[in-house]
């Protein structure tokens, strides 16, 4: 039906703008789209990014091209929070750039079965769209995922991409701080070539999760957990066993690790021949003895002992003097006058410390 002119303007008239989008909220897209074409009003209407919160292209995915997608994301903007693009195979990396600069209210996001993206498109997503919830994408071939201070994300969203992404070697997850032993779980029954994982201020993590993901990801070679304050030396004790291609591990602010964990470390496979850097920074247990211990990390090359209260200069100068090459970065609080730096066994005023 095609209004006239002096009817569209009565029922204009009639009726305030604010009561027709709400009516027109109620609209499938089909139908919002017939309606934008009886006239400019009804197309301003339709077409209002309000009425574009939640939409589903799976029934026009032969259909759907990237500039589809980039037309819908200049339209609705803030407004959108649910997109469904499963199948949409004409959908790359370009459009979902410009879609994720453009709709930084997302919350859903389905991706599934759209096989033209890469990691780009998850770089694009972890840097413009921070409320983002679940990424549902199945992209059997993707390796790398970057959700880095995407910090609405759940444990939902994380065992929807494992389920989806049994390749994966690299996950960031830092800052993503609702994130629970659920998502380790995940990750360890499927992932089991994860290499990198990058778990920043994820503080609800405990040694149950790790304890899994260790037992399951043998493959692991770089860890940040820095701040997952809730693990112990039980999570060093299970890294050690089965993990032995470690090379990389902060667990600065892991204030409840001790000198026993870094025994178990460094008389491990990994610790022997693969760990290169270690960070402990703020690790307020660890003391002069767990340097004795990481000796037998002969392939170590930086260590970060920031804050290390109990740790002190002659402990490193005598760690230095069997490991030469290693790095040690270290600061000490003043003990003594700030006058000159202290002797054996005393430490810096006020300075870091390079060795």
């Amino acid at each position: 039906m095609v209004f006239s002119n002096n009817d569209e303007g009565l029922i204009n008239k009639k009726l305030p703008k604010e009561l027709l989008l709400r009516i027109f909220s109620f609209l499938d897209i089909v139908t919002l789209c017939r309606c934008a074409q009886i006239s400019k009003a009804w197309n301003i209407l339709a077409l209002d990014g309000s009425n574009w919160q939640r939409i589903d292209l799976f029934n026009f995915q032969t259909d759907v091209e990237g500039r589809v997608v980039e037309n819908i994301s200049k339209r609705c903007g803030g407004f959108l929070r649910k997109l469904s693009l499963r199948g949409c195979i004409g959908v790359g990396d370009s459009s979902l750039k410009t879609f994720a600069q453009n709709c930084r209210n997302i919350e859903h996001l389905n991706l599934n079965g759209c096989t033209k993206i890469t990691d780009s498109t998850c770089y694009s997503l972890s840097r413009f769209c921070s409320k983002l919830k679940h990424i549902q994408n199945y992209c059997h071939e993707l390796v790398s995922l970057n959700l880095q201070s995407c910090s609405h994300i759940t444990d939902e969203g994380v065992v929807q991409i494992c389920r989806g992404c049994h390749r994966l070697q690299a996950l960031c997850v830092s800052g993503c701080s609702n994130l629970t032993d659920a998502a380790l779980t995940a990750l360890g029954l499927n992932c089991p070539r994860l290499q990198i994982l990058e778990a920043a201020r994820c503080s609800h993590l405990t040694d149950a999760g790790f304890t899994l993901l260790a037992r399951n990801c043998h493959e692991l070679e770089k860890m940040d957990l820095e701040e997952c304050i809730l693990i112990t030396d039980s999570t060093l004790i299970q890294l050690s066993i089965h993990c032995p291609k470690l090379q990389a591990l902060s667990l600065s602010h892991c204030e409840l690790i001790t000198d026993d964990g870094i025994l178990h470390l460094s008389n491990s496979t990994c610790g022997h021949e693969r760990l290169r850097v270690l960070e402990l920074d703020n690790c307020l247990l660890i003391t002069d003895a767990a340097l004795e211990h990481l000796e037998h990390c002969r392939g170590l090359e930086r260590l970060e002992l920031y804050d290390c209260q109990q740790v002190t200069r002659a402990g490193i100068k005598r760690m230095r003097a069997q490991l030469p090459h290693v790095k040690v970065h270290a600061y000490f609080a003043p003990v003594t006058p700030p006058t000159a730096v202290g002797g054996s066994g005393q430490r810096l005023c006020r300075c870091c410390v390079v060795l």
